[in-house]
């Protein structure tokens, strides 16, 4: 066996099933010993919500293993650790989003879409501005807002996950992306390297990927169905959920053994 990167996100994915995680935290860890695999978590939550959760899981005492490399709010911050355990951000990303990206228009823009419910101020990062909005409206919402932002020839995306989370980043700016970026950052080659994840802000780490992916068995619809339009030999839809279904995808790319 040899080093592999391994990038999941957090919520219902690694995490949802305590038991699971722990028996796969105990293989990651043994690898990251044995062959200095490299551990990344990529989330949607912004740092703040990112150490609730450590918080959170300290508590029931079956902790996250400390990742290499932390991407955020849905691949707009990607932090890594000093020598003191500090997180410290990379603003090398950062000024690479920063082209092409108005904030403060973005937000005047969307303040015109009354469906959209802003969440809260720890979740509105520099790079990211992100509302609730209701799945029965989303599909029209969607379209229309991310018009009425190209219309001001501003470079963005628009991402709508887990039925009601809506995020406006800029167009360089996602899970793939940073993905990409920490992968040529630590030099190790796409086949070496997989993601996991659940929910559509997960698609850009799947979507047209040499990178091997790994989507869990209680993935949202919304990621099931853009799978099943998109087959690619890269993916593997697990059997099982949460850290269970990573672990059985790791083992179906050889990346734990058979």
């Amino acid at each position: 066996m040899t080093q592999f990167l391994f990038i999941t996100d957090l919520d219902h994915t690694l995490v949802g099933d305590d038991q699971a995680m722990e028996g796969l935290n105990r293989k990651l860890e043994l690898y990251r010993q044995q062959h200095n695999t490299k551990i990344v978590y990529s989330t949607g939550r912004s740092l703040y919500l990112y150490q609730q959760l450590e918080q959170q899981q300290n508590h029931k005492q079956i902790a996250l293993l400390q990742p290499n490399i932390l991407i955020c709010a849905v691949g707009t911050e990607i932090y890594s650790y000093n020598h003191q355990d500090q997180l410290i951000i990379n603003n090398q990303w950062s000024e690479n989003l920063s082209e092409d990206w108005d904030r403060e228009l973005v937000v005047k823009i969307a303040a015109n879409f009354t469906q959209l419910k802003p969440q809260p101020e720890s979740e509105q990062r520099p790079f990211k501005v992100s509302y609730f909005l209701q799945e029965k409206t989303a599909l029209q919402i969607v379209s229309d807002l991310e018009k009425a932002l190209l219309q001001q020839t501003l470079d963005i995306q628009v991402i709508y996950s887990d039925n009601k989370d809506l995020d406006i980043l800029p167009r360089k700016a996602n899970k793939g992306m940073a993905m990409t970026f920490v992968r040529e950052y630590l030099e190790i080659e796409p086949a070496k390297t997989v993601a996991c994840g659940d929910s559509g802000n997960d698609i850009a780490l799947f979507a047209n990927r040499k990178e091997k992916g790994i989507i869990v068995a209680n993935a949202k619809q919304e990621l099931l169905d853009w799978h099943n339009e998109n087959p690619n030999e890269n993916r593997y839809l697990a059997k099982a959920e949460f850290a269970a279904g990573i672990e059985e995808g790791l083992r179906h790319f050889g990346f734990l053994g058979e």
